[in-house]
C-alpha cells in the first residue's frame, strides 16, 4: 500500500534517489571548534524539554579519547552500545565515538528480551565479535528476569567480548554480581548525562584500571572535578550524601548553552556558584569511589529525617527473587513523606506471598525503624522511558493522586494505569 503524499512536507525516497544520482557530491564544509553539531533535547526532572547544544570539536576530543582510554577500543573492533540511537548514548557511542575512531559499530533493533528470547544480547554479541558490550542496567534486568540462571548465556558464550558497561540508571550491586559471575567479565558501571555527552565517572577499563566496587560509579574521569555540596554549597566529608556537582569549567564535550534558552542554561549553575549542579545525590566513600544514590528529590524527608530512596532500592533489590524495584517518596499528612516500593518479581516468583513482607522487613532491619518503609506492591512491570530510565515522579504521581500526564517517551503506556489500579488510584 502507497502512503499519501503531501508536497512539500512529504519526499518520495525512491523519487529522490533517482532524481539525484548525476548530481556532484559537494566538498565536506569545514565547521569551527564551537560550532554546533545538534541539538538533542532532555526533560531531566522538570519534564519540560531543554535543548542540549553538543559542539563539534570538544564533543570530538572527548569521543575519541573515552574509546581509547575506557572502553578499549580502536580501529576496527567492534563495538556495541544497546540504546536507542535517538538517545544521548545512541548520539555518541552508536553514530559519533565509533566513526571518530574508525571502529565497527552495531545498530541493534529488539529488546534484550522477546526478540526472541532472553539470549539476543549474548547471540549478538558472539555473532558479530563485540569487543565492548554498553547496556543499561534495567536491560540485564530484564534478562535475569526471564533466565535467572543465564541458561542462554552458558548456552552462547560471551565471545571475545572483553568488559561489559552499565550506564542510564543506577546499577544496584546485586545486578553488577549477578552478571559477573555469569558472564565472567569485569562489569563497569559509570555514569555521564545528556547534558554531558560522555562518561564523568568510570573506572578507566582501557588504562588498566579494574577497581571497582559494586554500587559506586567509579571515579571522576580525567576533564571533570566534582564536588559533593551540602545545601548551603559546603564540601561534605567522605561518606556522608549531598548534591553532585562538577566544578566549572565543564570538561570539552559538554553542554555550553540550551536551545533558545539561556535562563535555563545558567539555572545549571546557580545554586552552587562555580559549580555545575548534576540533579544527583551522592557521596565520595573513603576510597575514592564516587557513589550515585539518585536523583535529589529522591531524597525524602520522613518525620524530619533525610533518607535516600536509592539506598532503599539496593537493599530491596538483594531480596530473593526481586527483578527490579523503584523506591519513592509519597505525600503523608503526619510524616510530611513516607517511602512506598514497588517491586517486580523475576520468574518463578510471581506467585511469591512473602515478597511484600520480606522486602519491608529487610529495609527495617538495616536502617531501622526511621526507614518507615510499611507498603511495597508487588507489579508486572515499572513505568519506564525507551532508554530504560524508571520514570519515578510518575509512580510518585500516581500513589499521591495527582493528575498525569503520560510522557511521550514512556516505553509502554499501559503500564501506569495498571500501577494505579494495583495501588488503588484513578488516574486523573
Amino acid at each position: 500500500v502507497t502512503a499519501e503524499m503531501s508536497a512539500p512536507r512529504d519526499i518520495d525516497w525512491a523519487e529522490l534517489r533517482e532524481r539525484t544520482a548525476d548530481a556532484p557530491i559537494p566538498a565536506c564544509a569545514p565547521v569551527a571548534a564551537d560550532d554546533p553539531l545538534y541539538i538533542l533535547y532532555t526533560s531531566g526532572t522538570t519534564g519540560v524539554p531543554k535543548g542540549v547544544v553538543r559542539e563539534n570539536g570538544g564533543h570530538a576530543v572527548a569521543l575519541a579519547w573515552s574509546m581509547a582510554n575506557i572502553y578499549g577500543i580502536g580501529a576496527g573492533d567492534p563495538f556495541w552500545a544497546a540504546s536507542d540511537v535517538g538517545w544521548v548514548v545512541g548520539h555518541s557511542y552508536i553514530v559519533y565515538a565509533p566513526l571518530l575512531v574508525g571502529a565497527t559499530t552495531v545498530l541493534f533493533e529488539g529488546k534484550p528480551v522477546g526478540t526472541p528470547d532472553p539470549g539476543t544480547f549474548w547471540r549478538t554479541i558472539a555473532r558479530h565479535s563485540v569487543k565492548s558490550f554498553f547496556t543499561a542496567p534495567t536491560a540485564i534486568r530484564a534478562v535475569r528476569k526471564e533466565d535467572p540462571e543465564a541458561t542462554y548465556l552458558k548456552q552462547i558464550g560471551i565471545g571475545d567480548c572483553r568488559a561489559i558497561f552499565l550506564a542510564g540508571e543506577r546499577a544496584d550491586p546485586d545486578t553488577i554480581a549477578w552478571l559477573e559471575e555469569k558472564s565472567g567479565l569485569p562489569v563497569i558501571d559509570h555514569w555521564w548525562q545528556t547534558e554531558l555527552g560522555w562518561p564523568a565517572i568510570a573506572s578507566c577499563f582501557a588504562l588498566g584500571d579494574l577497581r571497582r566496587k559494586r554500587g559506586s560509579a567509579g571515579f571522576p574521569v580525567p576533564g571533570f572535578e566534582f564536588a559533593i555540596l551540602d545545601e548551603d554549597g559546603k564540601p561534605v566529608p567522605d561518606g556522608q550524601s549531598g548534591n553532585v556537582t562538577i566544578k566549572t569549567p565543564l570538561a570539552p564535550g559538554a553542554f555550553r548553552t540550551l536551545w533558545n534558552n539561556e535562563a535555563g542554561f545558567a539555572k545549571n549553575f546557580a545554586s552552587f556558584p562555580g559549580y555545575y549542579e548534576t540533579g544527583d545525590a551522592g557521596h565520595f566513600d573513603e576510597d575514592g569511589f564516587l557513589h550515585i544514590m539518585g536523583r535529589t528529590d529522591d531524597i525524602i524527608n520522613v518525620a524530619g529525617h533525610r533518607l535516600s530512596t536509592g539506598q532503599m532500592e539496593q537493599i530491596v533489590a538483594q531480596q530473593d527473587g526481586v527483578a527490579e524495584c523503584a523506591v519513592i517518596g509519597a505525600d503523608d499528612p503526619i510524616k510530611a513523606m513516607v517511602p512506598i516500593a514497588f517491586v517486580v518479581p523475576r520468574a518463578g516468583f510471581e506467585d511469591d506471598d512473602s515478597m511484600e513482607r520480606r522486602v519491608i522487613a529487610a529495609v527495617r532491619a538495616e536502617l531501622g525503624a526511621v526507614a518507615a518503609l510499611k507498603t511495597a506492591y508487588v507489579v508486572n512491570q515499572l513505568p519506564k522511558t525507551r532508554s530504560g530510565k524508571i520514570l519515578r515522579n510518575l509512580l510518585r504521581k500516581i500513589v499521591n493522586g495527582e493528575s498525569i500526564d503520560i510522557p511521550p517517551t514512556i516505553d509502554d503506556p499501559t503500564v501506569p494505569a495498571a500501577i494505579a489500579a494495583k495501588v488503588g488510584r484513578v488516574m486523573l
